[in-house]
């Protein structure tokens, strides 16, 4: 389009600059959504695979999905149910110890105890305990208190609110997925869908066993850890475990995340040894090279064939990018554009 008045320039160049501002700010409006549609399009695709063994199993697709989805929420409830009591038990001890501690020491007692495990020169337990005490009794920040536990209680709202939904557009998006891959392969132009909708195919199956594979490091992290604590002493081992299963289910950063929050958490339970945090604390040391360099890449090298210095690469990519779902997205996003690479570019490169 030609435009020759220097107005009108103007005004589609500002018409086209405000277009842009408001495609941005409403996506940072949505962005919550978006990431819900994405972790449920990431879970859904995790979890075909399985889908297609049951359908091959002479299964119809709708009982085949909802034998998973019914299998999936036996075994969270079955994991929180095994999990809570547990919880509940050994904090109800941790508490009661807590309490018999206290009563059995004068206040003096208990700041010498603190002090006799850091030097006084690098951390003043008394100046510490004055300072929390001064904050906590200071009217002005009864306000700000509260307002942090109420946003506490929001955040777990909201928490579990977008577990529900994520859970439900999962349930829909393993409904519809064939009916989404033909929707979209009609977009593209006819001489080229059978090589689209092959290569989309495998993306889909990198995806799948990606999730799985990342689901069973995150297994072993878990099992290990509840032995490991157990074997240790520490406190909460059922808790911690479940926190390192967790944390292990996002690539690498997961790992060291969780691994970080387990002894710091052992730390401050009191009464432990420092022998303990220090088992601890070399434990996951060594297990985090292990999984780092052996296990992960290994695993990730059978499930989407993607070389493990590339796996690394871009997990930490994807999570300086975009955080937690990046680091998520990473791996299978890599294993895609080598699978492009390799399937188009090559060859066409080989045809010149």
């Amino acid at each position: 389009m030609r435009i020759h008045n220097p107005y009108r320039l103007g005004l589609f160049g500002g018409l086209g600059v405000l277009s842009a501002v408001v495609i941005g700010a409403a996506i940072g409006e949505l962005s919550t959504i978006l990431t819900y549609c994405g972790v449920a399009l990431f879970l859904a695709l995790g979890l075909d695979p399985v889908v297609q063994w049951l359908e091959n199993r002479k299964l119809p697709r709708p009982l085949a999905i909802t034998i998973v989805m019914v299998a999936v929420l036996l075994a969270f409830v079955g994991v929180v149910f095994a999990i809570v009591p547990t919880i509940i038990s050994q904090t109800t001890d941790l508490v009661n110890n807590l309490a018999t501690y206290l009563q059995s020491v004068t206040a003096k007692q208990f700041v010498d105890n603190l002090q006799s495990l850091v030097p006084e020169s690098v951390f003043n337990v008394q100046d510490a305990l004055n300072g929390v005490i001064g904050f906590l009794t200071d009217p002005k920040n009864v306000v700000a208190i509260g307002g942090g536990v109420l946003a506490v209680g929001v955040a777990i709202g909201n928490g579990v609110a977008g577990t529900i939904v994520v859970l439900i557009l999962t349930l829909y998006f393993m409904a519809s997925l064939n009916s989404m891959k033909g929707g979209l392969y009609q977009l593209v132009p006819k001489s080229n869908r059978s090589e689209f909708a092959r290569l989309s195919d495998a993306i889909s199956r990198s995806v799948g066993r990606y999730v799985i594979g990342q689901v069973a490091l995150a297994l072993l992290n878990g099992v290990l850890s509840f032995v490991v604590l157990s074997i240790a002493g520490a406190q909460l081992p059922a808790f911690f475990a479940f926190i390192a299963f967790i944390g292990a289910l996002i690539p690498l950063v997961g790992t060291v995340s969780a691994a970080a929050i387990i002894v710091l958490a052992q730390v401050a339970l009191l009464p432990l040894s420092p022998a303990t945090w220090i088992f601890l604390a070399i434990w996951y040391l060594v297990y985090m090279q292990v999984e780092a360099y052996i296990l992960a890449p290994r695993v990730m090298r059978q499930a989407v064939k993607v070389p493990g210095v590339i796996v690394i690469i871009s997990a930490l990519v994807g999570g300086t990018l975009l955080g937690v779902l990046g680091a998520l997205i990473a791996v299978p996003v890599a294993a895609a554009v080598l699978l492009i690479v390799r399937e188009v570019v090559i060859p066409r490169q080989n045809a010149r």
